[in-house]
């Protein structure tokens, strides 16, 4: 005998971004949330390899202005990006909170690629449901906002959900 799925075991197998199975596309899924100054962004977790504490960065010639520079991690050269710099915010020091989120994006080309991204600090994993997510306001005018997913209202304020292939995308192999 075959067994059914119900909706909400479709809803929790789910990847935020792709349909259900009914056809329509959802955002709902699992976020890893982070700070970068007074806002709280999120990932979807499945883009998510691991998070390590800062460590020393090797600079590199002639890299973008937000590409800090390379680290050794455990035998494999990571690319380190510095998001408040991708994002154009005013740079602040490193704390014993500001991590490194390594992410395994898919560029242009459909290649998947680790990078690593500097944030002031991981607040959790969070479950969020499509309910609560709005699509990002329209702006006339401005910087490019494609690379926001959605806007999730929760009670504890607004989470912005990100999507890392786009926003790292835009960044040039080193």
């Amino acid at each position: 005998m075959s067994k059914t799925t119900t909706d909400e075991e479709q809803r929790q197998s789910h990847r935020p971004g792709e349909p259900h199975a009914t056809g329509t596309a959802t955002l709902e899924g699992k976020y890893l949330t982070f700070h970068l100054g007074p806002e709280v962004y999120g990932i979807d977790i499945i883009k998510i390899r691991e998070i390590i504490g800062i460590m020393p960065i090797t600079p590199v010639p002639d890299m973008p202005d937000d590409a800090k520079g390379v680290i050794n991690l455990r035998g494999r050269v990571i690319p380190i990006i510095d998001l408040r710099r991708r994002f154009a915010m005013q740079e602040t020091p490193a704390t014993d909170r500001t991590c490194i989120i390594v992410v395994e994006v898919v560029n242009g080309d459909h290649r998947h690629r680790t990078t690593g991204i500097i944030v002031d600090s991981v607040a959790e994993v969070a479950t969020i449901k499509d309910a609560v997510i709005e699509e990002p306001p329209a702006l006339s005018s401005g910087p490019d906002t494609s690379f926001i997913l959605g806007m999730a209202k929760l009670d504890d304020g607004v989470k912005i959900l990100l999507d890392i292939d786009r926003i790292l995308g835009r960044q040039q192999s080193p």
